[in-house]
């Protein structure tokens, strides 16, 4: 069963896709980077405002395309958590310390916060690597994503038969799964057999596919439409 999370830039995205019914509601800003992260007096007012919802879908946060240093990364996910969101989203680059990031954010999710790796199919040769160690740090989940958005969606760097691989190596971790990455409205009938919990759009939900510009209710009504609905809960 696949849910659709939605990336959102503003706080009149956040209102327009949960009214499109997404899943999942990704507090991101694509104008800093693959993850860009939203400042967290904005993410504080997200949380507050869908707290006001009668029925809210989950709320996940992205901490911004860091340099793999664990302490920094660590710092970033606590100040993140703290914002009230259900998942916080972490990108994990080939580049400096990204074992050492992992390991060092244990500690909190020991304490419970809700930590997604995501994992560049751009970037790493084997994204399934270091999914070991992100289960034993006690990550909610692990998803594949592409760091370069110029660079062509998810299915130009990764097969099917690959990407079912990382996906089933994080089910056998108890890890939840997802799959992002410039994804279009005609690579969700490919994807969804695969089956991961979540595909994440930003790119197909704007206007003219522009990730960069706003989101557009036809373009998210047709996403929603071709993945099945599923019940929300958090």
């Amino acid at each position: 069963m696949t849910r659709l999370l939605a990336s959102v830039a503003s706080l009149a995205e956040l209102t327009l896709a949960a009214r499109g019914d997404a899943d999942i509601l990704d507090l991101k800003d694509p104008k800093t980077g693959a993850l860009g992260a939203w400042p967290l007096d904005g993410i504080v007012r997200a949380v507050d405002t869908a707290r006001q919802w009668p029925v809210r879908a989950p709320l996940s946060a992205t901490v911004g395309d860091l340099p793999m240093a664990p302490a920094i990364v660590a710092g970033r996910v606590v100040e993140t958590w703290a914002c009230g969101v259900d998942y916080v989203k972490i990108g994990l680059f080939p580049s400096g310390d990204p074992a050492g990031c992992v390991k060092a954010l244990a500690p909190d999710t020991r304490r419970g916060a809700r930590i997604v790796a995501v994992l560049f199919a751009d970037l790493w040769n084997d994204p399934g690597t270091l999914l070991p160690d992100i289960a034993r740090a006690g990550f909610a989940g692990a998803m594949l994503d592409t760091a370069g958005k110029g660079s062509g969606g998810l299915l130009r760097h990764k097969t099917k038969d690959e990407l079912a691989r990382f996906l089933a190596q994080a089910r056998d971790h108890g890890l939840l799964t997802g799959l992002a990455g410039s994804l279009r409205l005609d690579d969700i009938p490919p994807l969804l057999p695969l089956a991961p919990d979540y595909l994440g759009f930003r790119t197909a939900l704007c206007a003219g596919a522009d990730r960069g510009g706003v989101l557009d209710p036809a373009a998210l009504a047709a996403v929603r439409n071709a993945v099945p609905r599923q019940p929300l809960n958090g």
